[in-house]
């Protein structure tokens, strides 16, 4: 089945988009949201002209109660004019947080005309890319942009894949990948965020590099960190997700921080899942039961989300 064009949910009345399933739906970095408001579990994924039929890049999800019959797409953010990303240029890893009260999503946007210093790095040239937060009054959106001036980041670092993290003192934090284009061994790092998510409040903190993982029995050029995700297991224990590749293959692979805190130091677990599959986030069903979602194969348009279920043992988490 091919994908519908995304539209906006607030337009819609005969809502002939229904019945799809994970098979039929092309999707990147997907992240759920099991929202308790509503009962609804919502899918997010990037929403391209080439592949969803909409004018400029955004945001687009899904939405089912069951995780098995999901209805949609329906368009929860488009890129504006006159920002410091180009409408064109991508949006990548969406996902949305309950804040407060609101909705944040979380989104990397890019501008390929704006180049940043620096030689390529194996042929990929340096340009303006870094994760910027958007905020709703519900997870269907629209989204609005906290700064339309500038990535939450500093400009001049290449950074993707920003996720939010709530400290011990219930601060906000931003997660986020450095890309491997700049820095060759890419890092995960966190910055502190003002409490209305707006701006970083911190220098940058670099949490663990990509080369750390000892599943990686290869010595690489260039060593990619992607889809940082944080979750701590019942007894509290804090965990990562994240992805890279081993063998030119995509790897779900999860950390586990030693002192139970974002600074860490991090241990590398074994993977969880391999054959090119990853960018995975966990999320928690209405029966409590955890969940896996991530996408394979990396590429597009073939990609599709697929679940697995999660145990956690308190020490961890492993598949089900």
């Amino acid at each position: 089945m091919s994908v519908q064009p995304a539209y906006n949910a607030a337009s819609d009345v005969q809502n002939p988009n229904k019945g799809h399933t994970l098979a039929d739906m092309p999707v990147h970095d997907p992240f759920i949201l099991a929202d308790p408001t509503s009962s609804t579990y919502y899918l997010y994924s990037g929403a391209s002209p080439r592949l969803n039929g909409v004018d400029r890049c955004g945001v687009l999800f899904y939405k089912s109660q069951d995780l098995k019959s999901w209805e949609g797409p329906y368009l929860a953010f488009t890129i504006p004019d006159g920002i410091w990303a180009d409408p064109h240029h991508g949006a990548w890893a969406p996902e949305v947080h309950e804040y407060r009260g609101k909705y944040a999503l979380f989104v990397t946007l890019h501008n390929e005309y704006r180049p940043l210093p620096g030689e390529p790095v194996q042929g990929y040239s340096q340009h303006l890319r870094g994760t910027a937060i958007a905020i709703s009054d519900s997870p269907e959106g629209p989204f609005e942009l906290v700064d339309p001036d500038r990535p939450i980041v500093d400009s001049s670092l290449m950074t993707l894949d920003g996720t939010l993290y709530i400290d011990e003192n219930n601060d906000p934090w931003m997660v986020y990948c450095h890309e491997w284009v700049q820095t060759l061994d890419g890092t995960i790092e966190a910055v502190r965020l003002t409490e209305d998510l707006s701006a970083a409040a911190s220098e940058p903190m670099i949490i663990m590099r990509g080369s750390e993982a000892p599943w990686l029995d290869e010595v690489l050029p260039t060593y990619v960190t992607d889809g940082c995700q944080l979750y701590r297991t019942k007894n509290g224990n804090l965990h990562m997700l994240w992805s890279s590749y081993e063998h030119g293959s995509y790897v779900q692979t999860i950390a586990r921080s030693a002192s139970g805190k974002l600074q860490g130091p991090w241990e590398q677990l074994a993977p969880l899942v391999k054959n090119d599959s990853g960018h995975g986030m966990f999320f928690r069903t209405w029966d409590g039961e955890w969940m896996l979602v991530l996408h394979r194969p990396f590429s597009m348009p073939d990609s599709r989300a697929y679940l697995y279920r999660i145990s956690d043992s308190g020490d961890t988490f492993e598949l089900a």
